[in-house]
Protein backbone atom coordinates (compact mmCIF):
# COMPACT_ATOMS: atom_id res chain seq x y z
CA UNK A 1 0.00 0.00 0.00
CA UNK A 2 1.48 3.29 -1.07
CA UNK A 3 0.41 6.18 1.14
CA UNK A 4 1.80 9.51 -0.01
CA UNK A 5 1.93 12.99 1.39
CA UNK A 6 2.29 14.54 -2.01
CA UNK A 7 2.12 18.28 -1.52
CA UNK A 8 5.20 18.69 0.69
CA UNK A 9 7.30 16.18 -1.26
CA UNK A 10 6.15 17.76 -4.52
CA UNK A 11 7.36 21.20 -3.52
CA UNK A 12 10.66 20.04 -2.01
CA UNK A 13 11.67 17.43 -4.58
CA UNK A 14 13.46 17.66 -7.88
CA UNK A 15 12.10 14.42 -9.30
CA UNK A 16 9.12 13.25 -11.33
CA UNK A 17 6.74 14.76 -8.78
CA UNK A 18 6.97 18.01 -10.74
CA UNK A 19 5.29 16.33 -13.71
CA UNK A 20 1.52 15.96 -13.65
CA UNK A 21 0.20 13.18 -15.89
CA UNK A 22 -3.19 13.84 -17.47
CA UNK A 23 -5.43 11.81 -19.78
CA UNK A 24 -8.89 12.07 -21.28
CA UNK A 25 -11.18 10.73 -23.92
CA UNK A 26 -12.99 12.99 -26.40
CA UNK A 27 -15.58 13.94 -23.76
CA UNK A 28 -12.89 15.47 -21.56
CA UNK A 29 -10.57 16.72 -24.30
CA UNK A 30 -11.45 20.42 -24.19
CA UNK A 31 -11.22 20.54 -20.39
CA UNK A 32 -7.94 18.61 -20.50
CA UNK A 33 -6.47 21.16 -22.89
CA UNK A 34 -7.65 23.99 -20.64
CA UNK A 35 -6.11 22.31 -17.57
CA UNK A 36 -2.81 21.66 -19.35
CA UNK A 37 -2.56 25.37 -20.10
CA UNK A 38 -3.36 26.31 -16.50
CA UNK A 39 -0.90 23.74 -15.10
CA UNK A 40 1.89 25.05 -17.32
CA UNK A 41 1.08 28.65 -16.37
CA UNK A 42 1.37 27.59 -12.72
CA UNK A 43 4.84 26.14 -13.33
CA UNK A 44 4.02 22.44 -13.60
CA UNK A 45 5.30 20.16 -16.33
CA UNK A 46 2.66 17.93 -17.88
CA UNK A 47 2.75 14.43 -19.34
CA UNK A 48 -0.20 14.21 -21.74
CA UNK A 49 -1.38 10.62 -22.22
CA UNK A 50 -3.96 11.73 -24.80
CA UNK A 51 -6.36 11.93 -26.46
CA UNK A 52 -5.23 14.68 -28.78
CA UNK A 53 -8.48 15.73 -30.46
CA UNK A 54 -12.28 15.75 -30.11
CA UNK A 55 -12.48 12.62 -32.28
CA UNK A 56 -14.31 9.74 -30.56
CA UNK A 57 -12.00 7.31 -28.75
CA UNK A 58 -12.33 4.67 -26.04
CA UNK A 59 -11.33 6.12 -22.65
CA UNK A 60 -9.54 2.95 -21.42
CA UNK A 61 -6.93 3.43 -24.16
CA UNK A 62 -5.72 6.63 -22.45
CA UNK A 63 -6.61 5.92 -18.82
CA UNK A 64 -4.88 2.53 -18.45
CA UNK A 65 -1.40 3.88 -19.37
CA UNK A 66 -1.72 6.79 -16.90
CA UNK A 67 -3.05 4.56 -14.11
CA UNK A 68 -0.28 2.05 -14.78
CA UNK A 69 2.30 4.82 -14.42
CA UNK A 70 0.77 5.79 -11.06
CA UNK A 71 0.62 2.11 -10.03
CA UNK A 72 4.34 1.68 -10.76
CA UNK A 73 5.39 4.85 -8.94
CA UNK A 74 6.35 6.91 -11.99
CA UNK A 75 4.13 9.76 -10.76
CA UNK A 76 2.52 10.30 -7.36
CA UNK A 77 -0.66 12.03 -8.60
CA UNK A 78 -2.57 12.29 -11.86
CA UNK A 79 -5.67 13.74 -13.49
CA UNK A 80 -8.14 11.87 -15.72
CA UNK A 81 -11.25 13.03 -17.53
CA UNK A 82 -14.08 11.68 -19.60
CA UNK A 83 -17.57 12.97 -20.30
CA UNK A 84 -19.05 11.90 -16.97
CA UNK A 85 -15.82 10.99 -15.18
CA UNK A 86 -17.29 7.59 -14.31
CA UNK A 87 -15.67 5.46 -16.99
CA UNK A 88 -12.27 7.04 -16.45
CA UNK A 89 -12.48 6.54 -12.68
CA UNK A 90 -13.69 2.93 -12.97
CA UNK A 91 -10.88 2.10 -15.40
CA UNK A 92 -8.16 3.65 -13.24
CA UNK A 93 -9.34 1.90 -10.10
CA UNK A 94 -8.62 -1.50 -11.64
CA UNK A 95 -4.92 -0.84 -11.02
CA UNK A 96 -3.24 -1.78 -7.73
CA UNK A 97 -2.48 1.12 -5.38
CA UNK A 98 -4.56 3.48 -7.49
CA UNK A 99 -7.26 5.42 -5.71
CA UNK A 100 -9.06 7.50 -8.32
CA UNK A 101 -11.73 9.83 -6.94
CA UNK A 102 -14.52 11.21 -9.10
CA UNK A 103 -15.08 14.74 -7.83
CA UNK A 104 -17.68 17.35 -8.70
CA UNK A 105 -16.67 20.18 -6.35
CA UNK A 106 -13.68 21.57 -4.48
CA UNK A 107 -14.64 20.09 -1.12
CA UNK A 108 -14.76 16.56 -2.55
CA UNK A 109 -11.35 17.03 -4.19
CA UNK A 110 -9.89 18.16 -0.85
CA UNK A 111 -11.50 15.32 1.12
CA UNK A 112 -10.39 12.76 -1.46
CA UNK A 113 -6.78 13.70 -0.66
CA UNK A 114 -7.19 14.30 3.09
CA UNK A 115 -9.24 11.23 3.99
CA UNK A 116 -8.73 8.76 1.13
CA UNK A 117 -5.20 9.52 -0.08
CA UNK A 118 -6.60 9.63 -3.61
CA UNK A 119 -3.79 9.69 -6.13
CA UNK A 120 -5.86 10.36 -9.24
CA UNK A 121 -8.46 13.08 -9.65
CA UNK A 122 -11.25 12.07 -12.04
CA UNK A 123 -13.28 14.92 -13.53
CA UNK A 124 -16.56 14.98 -15.47
CA UNK A 125 -15.55 16.97 -18.55
CA UNK A 126 -19.09 17.61 -19.74
CA UNK A 127 -20.71 18.54 -16.43
CA UNK A 128 -18.58 21.15 -14.67
CA UNK A 129 -17.11 24.46 -15.85
CA UNK A 130 -13.40 24.65 -16.66
CA UNK A 131 -12.70 27.19 -13.91
CA UNK A 132 -14.23 24.89 -11.28
CA UNK A 133 -12.12 22.02 -12.61
CA UNK A 134 -9.01 24.20 -12.25
CA UNK A 135 -9.92 25.07 -8.65
CA UNK A 136 -10.35 21.37 -7.92
CA UNK A 137 -6.99 20.50 -9.49
CA UNK A 138 -5.22 23.16 -7.41
CA UNK A 139 -6.77 21.88 -4.18
CA UNK A 140 -6.09 18.25 -5.09
CA UNK A 141 -2.41 18.94 -5.81
CA UNK A 142 -1.87 21.06 -2.69
CA UNK A 143 -3.66 18.90 -0.10
CA UNK A 144 -1.86 16.25 1.93
CA UNK A 145 -3.26 12.99 3.22
CA UNK A 146 -4.09 13.46 6.92
CA UNK A 147 -3.12 9.93 7.92
CA UNK A 148 -4.11 9.07 11.47
CA UNK A 149 -7.46 7.33 11.70
CA UNK A 150 -7.74 7.37 7.91
CA UNK A 151 -4.59 5.30 7.33
CA UNK A 152 -6.06 1.94 8.37
CA UNK A 153 -9.14 2.58 6.24
CA UNK A 154 -7.09 3.43 3.17
CA UNK A 155 -4.91 0.37 3.73
CA UNK A 156 -8.05 -1.78 3.62
CA UNK A 157 -8.92 -0.56 0.12
CA UNK A 158 -6.25 -2.70 -1.54
CA UNK A 159 -7.21 -6.41 -1.33
CA UNK A 160 -4.95 -8.67 0.68
CA UNK A 161 -2.90 -11.09 -1.42
CA UNK A 162 -4.44 -13.99 0.53
CA UNK A 163 -7.89 -12.79 -0.55
CA UNK A 164 -6.87 -13.48 -4.17
CA UNK A 165 -6.15 -17.15 -3.49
Amino acid sequence: MKICNFASSFINSGKMEHIIPIASDHGGFEMKEFLIGKLKEAGYMVKDFGTYSNESVDYPDMIHPLASAIEHGEYPLGIILCGSGNGAQMTANHHHNVRAALCWNVELAKLARQHNDANILALPGRFIPNELAWEMVQVFLSTDFEGGRHTKRVEKIEPNEKDDE
